[in-house]
C-alpha cells in the first residue's frame, strides 16, 4: 500500500479552519482557535496567515482542492455513457454530459456534504468582503471552465449561459440535500442523471418523439 504522507502545516491549518467553519460557523474561526484545535504552538496560524483575510483565502484554496478531488471536473469530458446516447436525437455528447454530471454530483452528496457547509459559510462571507469574493471566484474557475467545455461538447450554442443553468440546478440539489430545504434524502445516481437529462433536453433541444427523454 502507498505510504500516506502527513499533511503540511499549511494544509493542517487550512483543514482545521474548514473544520471550525463547519462546526461553529464564521464566528468560530479565529487564529487562536485554529492553533488550539490543530495542537499547534500559539501564533503558528498567525505566522502562516497573518490576517483574517489571508486565513479565509487559505480556507478557500483548500476547499477548492478538496472539492476537486471529489467532483473531478477534469473527468467530465471523458465520462461517457454510450448506451444512454444510442438512438437518441440529441447533439453528440448530451447523454454523456448528463451521466458524468450525475456521477460527480452523487459522489459529492454521498460523501462530502461537510465541504458544502464550509462552502456556504465562505460564499456568504465573500458577499461582505470584495477581496475574498475575487479570490473565491478565481478558485471556482477550475470547476466553471470544464463545465463550459462540457456544454460546448454537448452541442450548446451558448455554453457559458447553459453552464450557469447547470450550476444553478446542481447547487439547488446540493442545498436541498445538505440543509433539507425540501428533504435531506439523497437522490440516486439514476435519479440525478434523469433530472440533469431533462434540464439538458430543455436547453440543448432534441426531438422528444425519438425517445431522448427515456435514454437520459
Amino acid at each position: 500500500m502507498p505510504t500516506r504522507t502527513a499533511p503540511s502545516r499549511a494544509e493542517l491549518i487550512a483543514d482545521t479552519a474548514l473544520a471550525l467553519l463547519r462546526e461553529h460557523g464564521m464566528r468560530g474561526l479565529t487564529h487562536r482557535a485554529v492553533d488550539e484545535r490543530a495542537g499547534l504552538p500559539q501564533g503558528s496560524t498567525s505566522n502562516h496567515a497573518r490576517t483574517r483575510q489571508a486565513l479565509l483565502e487559505a480556507a478557500v484554496r483548500r476547499l477548492a482542492e478538496l472539492e476537486a478531488r471529489v467532483l473531478a471536473p477534469g473527468e467530465l469530458l471523458t465520462a461517457g455513457d454510450p448506451a444512454g446516447a444510442a438512438g437518441a436525437a440529441w447533439p453528440t455528447g448530451a447523454a454523456e454530459a448528463a451521466a458524468g454530471l450525475a456521477r460527480a454530483l452523487h459522489r459529492y452528496l454521498t460523501g462530502s456534504t461537510d465541504l458544502l457547509v464550509c462552502r456556504y459559510e465562505l460564499a456568504l462571507e465573500a458577499t461582505r468582503r470584495p477581496a475574498l469574493r475575487a479570490h473565491y471566484d478565481e478558485a471556482g474557475r477550475r470547476f466553471r471552465e470544464p463545465l463550459v467545455a462540457l456544454m460546448t461538447a454537448a452541442g450548446s450554442a451558448e455554453p457559458e449561459r447553459h453552464a450557469l443553468s447547470v450550476v444553478a440546478w446542481a447547487e439547488g440539489m446540493m442545498f436541498a440535500c445538505a440543509v433539507g430545504s425540501y428533504h435531506r434524502a439523497i437522490p440516486t445516481e439514476e435519479e440525478l442523471r434523469r433530472g440533469c437529462g431533462e434540464l439538458l433536453r430543455g436547453m440543448l433541444g432534441g426531438d422528444q418523439s425519438h425517445g431522448a427523454v427515456d435514454h437520459l
